[in-house]
């Protein structure tokens, strides 16, 4: 991938006449920043980490510009291995999401303002619009972020934040409500020291889908794209669709390392994916989700997406209380726990799981009350016989 990043690099200053050592500069008056943000000292030089920023940061920009924009348009091939719509690009952005793969967004920020030739007063908000379009089709409702984004009331600036990167802005723009975007003071590896890793028993919020719908718990799609935005009403879990593909469990993988490693960070991914682990047992499960629109996918089974959310889990710090779903799954539970919710369940599933079980409940009914009425008469005649 090296070459690639050279050829972005000499791309890039072909198209814009300008001088290496601009750029050589500007990333080294911005090095000891840089180096703060990750975690361990780094025995890379000073020249060779300005140059590991550079190209890194050449490349990323590449990238995004042209799956955003068009790579013609920055001089590349329609055959480009790299820098063109093709199969390669989905590898690439999964690549790109990943934890230990992202750099500070102060870098990259500055290299396209170098780029574009704007001043830093007149920078604005160029940066974020190119990282939410190209990991765009990695949004786990498998609709496009940029049209509803449009119409939200609330936004977000992550550069006044210190040590933000890619996987930081994807994770706050799934979460864009501002009750629950908690940005992270700076962007270095914590670990709290009053959290550790939480028995599987005591991360149960809620039953499975087969065990809620035996307690009558019922199941529709939340017509949302706020994949978390979970609700429950009057008997009624009410959950968004959530598109699964082959690159889901990275994805989930990297937002709850994120979230894990920070501690002003919220936990809400890591919630999510935890009770959607508890309402999924089996491929049974999945598949009644699949039936009422919750879950799509792309994978060979159900029971291949009811595996992926049971893995996903093991070794997790959370903490039940301090679930955004803690409030929701006390209520699921206070219906499921309900004895007269279950009898009508059961009843329900039993005796009117069919419309002809229906008919032939009524049909009984009205036997039942006209043999009910023929014997009061017969009785009443015999006490009382006519004049």
């Amino acid at each position: 991938m090296d070459c690639h990043k050279w050829r972005s690099l000499n791309q890039t200053l072909r198209r814009t006449n300008q001088d290496v050592r601009l750029y050589l500069d500007s990333i080294r008056s911005l090095e000891n920043r840089a180096r703060e943000c990750y975690e361990g000292k780094i025995s890379l030089s000073s020249d060779e980490f300005v140059q590991c920023m550079l190209l890194d940061g050449f490349f990323i920009l590449e990238l995004f510009r042209g799956f955003v924009g068009d790579f013609g348009s920055l001089g590349y091939s329609a055959c480009d291995p790299v820098f063109a719509m093709r199969g390669s690009m989905h590898i690439i952005q999964r690549d790109m999401i990943m934890l230990e793969n992202q750099i500070p967004l102060f870098v990259l920020d500055r290299i396209l303002a170098l780029q574009l030739n704007i001043p830093e007063n007149q920078r604005g908000d160029l940066l974020i619009p190119l990282i939410l379009g190209f990991f765009d089709p990695l949004m786990p409702t498998g609709g496009p972020y940029l049209k509803s984004q449009s119409n939200a009331n609330t936004s977000f600036d992550p550069l006044s934040q210190d040590g933000l990167h890619c996987l930081d802005v994807f994770h706050r723009s799934l979460l864009r409500k501002e009750s629950q975007l908690q940005a992270p003071k700076i962007w270095r590896k914590h670990w709290s020291q009053t959290k550790h890793v939480v028995d599987r028993r005591r991360q149960q919020l809620v039953s499975c889908v087969t065990d809620l719908q035996e307690a009558g718990v019922r199941f529709r799609k939340h017509q949302t794209d706020r994949f978390w935005d979970i609700k429950f009403e009057n008997g009624v879990l009410y959950i968004p669709r959530l598109m699964i593909h082959d690159g889901t469990k990275s994805l989930f993988l990297n937002l709850m390392a994120f979230e894990q490693c920070q501690l002003d960070m919220s936990n809400n991914i890591t919630s999510y994916v935890i009770f959607m682990d508890n309402i999924i047992n089996s491929g049974e499960d999945v598949r009644h989700l699949h039936y009422r629109g919750i879950i799509e996918h792309w994978l060979g089974n159900d029971q291949e997406v009811a595996d992926l959310f049971n893995n996903l889990c093991q070794e997790v710090v959370f903490d039940i209380n301090d679930s955004y779903l803690s409030g929701l799954s006390a209520q699921v539970n206070s219906h499921y726990y309900f004895r007269w919710n279950i009898w009508k369940a059961t009843l329900r599933h039993r005796y009117f799981n069919n419309p002809w079980a229906i008919i032939s409940f009524i049909a009984a009914v009205v036997l039942l009350l006209l043999t009910g009425v023929q014997t009061f008469y017969g009785v009443f005649g015999f006490y009382k016989p006519p004049n």
